[in-house]
């Protein structure tokens, strides 16, 4: 008579082992790694499938930073030595399987402080781990008194960067890209006019919060901010470009109060750390925020329409006034501040437009026609501009005519060909007028 062996101990270890097989399996898979340099800071992205805990430190002699991945396993033939660095801060990338978690060691040229946080997935992205790596901070020397005759400083905020693109219209045109050579052609021709000082707020493909924007513009004492966007809507029909200023009530239209949403949540696809406010009294604080807001208000519709004025001569406009909207980014107290909606790059033939360099031209140069008009009506006390008073130095370009820019800058093509001692109303490209202001 044989005897069964009993076989209930090696079904309840195959039950235990496949439990524990269970747990031990990643919980989630790491599908890549992306990094953008900025000028102060590193970012690197990692893109996982699932919500991820990680533990983050640093290491020494040579420099490190290390992350550790808590059940997570990387995606099939990813190598994170194969990802493209920068060249000013990191070295390379290396990574392995270390107890239960995958490790990344990034390899750096200096110490760095590094700063995590994670976040939700939001449209084209899925979760993500964000470890941003900063250079020590160096001693800030004491702020100088503005210089005498100074120039004016126009702010030039190109749209979103980085993990960020925008919108993306056909033929995978990114709003990113477009704004940034936008701004990029506006502050060259604002440093070309006498007395005019433009910086870049983003003079790369890297992400900046919205008011990480303004404290840039900030620190460079600038005397109006201009957000540079090529945004999409609902609709691909719609189309035109658009100027807006800040609201503190409702939007003046359906597509400003869409837009101004969309612009807002793009600090979730950046990715933004804790917001820090000064210690004022917060009643004290809010009512000069109020009356500093009120003043800037009036200065930034004026600017606007100015922009929007000459932006009407080289393209289409989706309204004919300056629209009103909850932009986070325009939330300055101390600067006017506008956004310029250069087109709507969901518009197929608009996206086509703005991606060639003639287009983008026209546009920059009716952005910067628009700043210096509305500059040399309100110059700042203390500023080259105010000390020139009424004399403006105009270099003609292809397509000018004297009754045009007499018409641009509110004077008589009379008056014009006097003060340049000039017999007709012939002009040549190249040629510097000087004109006169309305008053």
């Amino acid at each position: 008579m044989s005897v069964m062996p009993d076989i209930r101990p090696l079904l309840l270890t195959g039950g235990l082992l496949c439990s524990l097989l269970s747990l031990a399996a990643p919980a989630a898979t790491l599908q890549g790694i992306r990094m953008h340099e900025a000028p102060d800071s590193t970012r690197v992205v990692f893109d996982i499938d699932k919500q991820v805990t990680y533990k983050l430190f640093t290491l020494d002699n040579p420099h490190r930073v290390v992350i550790d991945l808590q059940s997570v396993r990387p995606r099939a033939g990813f190598d994170p030595s194969a990802v493209a660095v920068g060249r000013k801060r990191v070295s390379k990338l290396r990574g392995a399987d270390r107890s239960g978690a995958y490790r990344v060691v990034i390899d750096t040229k200096l110490s760095l402080k590094p700063s995590a946080f994670t976040l939700q997935p939001i449209k084209p992205y899925g979760h993500r781990l964000v470890v941003d790596l900063f250079e020590p901070r160096k001693q800030q020397p004491a702020p100088q008194p503005p210089r005498k005759d100074r120039n004016v400083v126009i702010a030039l905020d190109a749209g979103h960067g980085g993990d960020d693109p925008g919108a993306i219209g056909p033929g995978r045109i990114q709003e990113k890209l477009v704004v940034l050579q936008i701004a990029r052609r506006v502050k060259q021709k604002l440093d070309a006019q006498r007395g005019f000082e433009a910086v870049l707020v983003r003079t790369g493909d890297y992400y900046l919060a919205h008011r990480k924007r303004t404290d840039v513009a900030r620190s460079k004492r600038a005397d109006l901010f201009i957000s540079i966007h090529a945004d999409a809507f609902k609709q691909a029909n719609v189309r035109g470009a658009s100027v807006y200023t800040l609201s503190d009530r409702g939007a003046t239209s359906e597509t400003a109060k869409w837009l101004a949403e969309r612009e807002n949540r793009s600090d979730l696809l950046g990715g933004v750390g804790d917001v820090s406010l000064t210690d004022r009294d917060p009643v004290l604080a809010h009512v000069l925020l109020d009356l500093s807001m009120d003043a800037n208000r009036s200065q930034s519709i004026e600017a606007g329409a100015a922009i929007l004025a000459n932006l009407g001569r080289v393209t289409k406009l989706h309204k004919n006034r300056v629209e009103q909207a909850a932009f986070v980014v325009l939330k300055s107290p101390d600067m006017p501040s506008i956004l310029v909606e250069t087109g709507f790059i969901s518009n197929p033939d608009e996206a086509r437009r703005l991606s060639q360099a003639e287009h983008q031209d026209k546009v920059a140069r009716a952005i910067a026609r628009g700043v210096e008009q509305f500059m040399r009506s309100n110059p700042p006390p203390g500023t080259l501009l105010a000390k020139l008073g009424g004399e403006v130095r105009y270099t003609i370009v292809r397509g000018d005519t004297l009754s045009k820019i007499a018409q641009r800058y509110g004077i008589s093509s009379k008056s014009l060909r006097a003060r340049n001692n000039l017999a007709n109303d012939k002009i040549r490209v190249g040629q510097v007028l000087l004109i006169p202001t309305a008053g």
